[in-house]
């Protein structure tokens, strides 16, 4: 048989062809960058003014009252709608409730230790916050009462003591928004037992806690009377700014 010739093997068809036409290897097409994207425009959260020292004691600013009616009347408040016109100019209608104000005592007991004296506080039930409640003793003031006799006779009916010196803590209202009724708090110190005779409706009892379990019942918000918060934090505070001068 006649030799066959070899056929020489075939080139891959596309490296064949891209070496006869010299054809270089096209480089990847470039991709467009893409637009950024515009940036948005923040807005501008509104801020309060910082004031770099404590703001300055005005005069008091009150409301022209157009006219009062007496909505209900009970033994310890009553009840008004008010028309008005406020301070800034705006005509308002207001509910509000009208007391003859409350004192309220943080009587203190110092002679063993001035940085954790113990502290006068009563236990009773408040039908109100459906509970019973540990409190600083307070009551109301009678119509036209001087607020420091008024403290003076609260602390003696609830819990028999009396003071040997008394100073005014601060002032406050309890809830502005609906309730008229301002609050006086009064330091009672030189405390002098003596017999209670608490009113017919009140069942109180009371005990002498230490300051720094006081501060402990209200960190565990084992108080949840607004009065005592107030009264007793800033006591408190009082005494330690004292003791690092």
């Amino acid at each position: 048989m006649p030799n066959e010739e070899k056929a020489a093997p075939a080139a891959a068809p596309e490296k064949e062809l891209k070496k006869a036409a010299g054809v270089k290897k096209a480089a990847a097409p470039k991709t467009e960058k893409k637009a950024p994207k515009p940036k948005k425009e923040k807005t501008k959260k509104p801020k309060a003014k910082k004031l770099s020292k404590a703001p300055q004691v005005v005069a008091v600013e009150t409301a022209k009252l157009v006219s009062s009616v007496v909505v209900y009347q009970g033994p310890l408040f009553r009840v008004q709608h008010d028309k008005l016109i406020e301070p800034s100019g705006k005509a308002n209608e207001r509910d509000v409730i009208r007391h003859n104000g409350s004192v309220v005592i943080l009587a203190v007991d110092s002679s063993k230790s001035k940085k954790n004296p113990w502290i006068v506080v009563e236990r009773q039930y408040r039908h109100a916050a459906n509970q019973y409640l540990w409190e600083l003793p307070a009551g109301k003031l009678e119509a036209g009462e001087d607020a420091l006799a008024g403290a003076q006779r609260e602390l003696a009916e609830e819990t028999g003591y009396a003071a040997r010196k008394w100073k005014p803590l601060v002032e406050y209202f309890a809830s502005p928004g609906f309730l008229g009724e301002a609050m006086k708090v009064f330091l009672a110190e030189g405390l002098v037992a003596g017999d209670a005779h608490p009113e017919a409706d009140e069942e109180i009892e009371f005990r002498l806690v230490k300051l720094s379990d006081l501060l402990k019942m209200i960190e565990k918000g084992a108080i949840k009377d607004g009065k005592t918060l107030t009264s007793v934090l800033l006591y408190a505070r009082r005494i330690a700014g004292k003791r690092k001068k």
